[in-house]
């Protein structure tokens, strides 16, 4: 058989099972820290419940992808997860999804086990959202997420830190609610209010316009001059000021 024929039968297979995103749809990736459990206990010496080295390097790591050629208008991390959210109009790989799980997920693994000097394995979903209220409410819903996680992790390393024992621990907050894990802080005098914001609501990152005084050549002269910067934002507001502000900053 001639190569052409090859490669037309062949290529049949490979892209027979390609989705791609639709045209009109909103595009989130959301990358998880495979196994980050055993790793973050085991192979990295880590502040117990959340790390400023850690977060540090989720957010360089997905700098990284926000200075490539992604397109990506804004980011949401909390943990080992971050939330990507593309520009609606983008036509990177046609929207094809095995080429956005296949690269992200690849490139976010080696830039964040680089800095932690550590082997770090992230997967990646694509998520479609029909319209920006579905975009507003999916960053809501991790933004709760982190909130319930954090709670849990300070409680959980506070009965540690007073004699429980991990299964202990586990059983004593097991089927209680958000109230309920709030008063064993308060019990133990952790003031809720007084947890760095990004602990509890995680981080977002997005593009500013900076303005900056720079040198123009051919007027010989000093004048002021717009820059697109990244900015991490390390104390998010909530509910109905989070809605806005993800609109603002990406654009929509």
């Amino acid at each position: 058989m001639k190569f052409d024929d090859f490669d037309e039968k062949m290529r049949k297979f490979e892209q027979s099972i390609d989705q791609t995103i639709p045209q009109d749809s909103y595009m989130v990736a959301r990358l998880d820290g495979r196994g980050f459990t055993k790793l973050t206990k085991e192979r990295l010496d880590l502040k117990r419940p959340f790390d400023a080295k850690f977060r540090d390097s989720m957010i360089k790591a997905i700098c990284h992808l926000m200075e490539s050629d992604f397109d990506i208008s804004y980011a949401y991390t909390e943990s080992d997860e971050t939330s990507l959210l593309f520009n609606k109009n983008t036509n990177l790989f046609n929207k094809k999804i095995r080429k956005y799980n296949s690269l992200l997920a690849a490139e976010v693994s080696v830039k964040f086990s680089q800095l932690m000097n550590a082997t770090a394995i992230f997967d990646c979903r694509i998520i479609p959202l029909p319209s920006l209220e579905d975009v507003q409410d999916y960053f809501l819903w991790r933004m709760e997420d982190s909130h319930r996680n954090s709670i849990y992790a300070h409680c959980y390393y506070k009965l540690l830190a007073n004699g429980k024992s991990p299964q202990d621990a586990t059983n004593e907050l097991s089927g209680k609610i958000l109230d309920e894990k709030e008063s064993i802080l308060s019990e133990y005098g952790v003031e809720i209010n007084k947890i760095p914001k990004w602990e509890i609501y995680g981080c977002g990152i997005y593009f500013e316009e900076i303005e900056k005084v720079g040198f123009n050549p051919v007027k010989n002269m000093n004048e002021m001059t717009t820059r697109r910067k990244l900015c991490v934002n390390y104390e998010l507001p909530q509910g109905d000021e989070y809605s806005k502000m993800i609109s603002r900053v990406a654009g929509i």
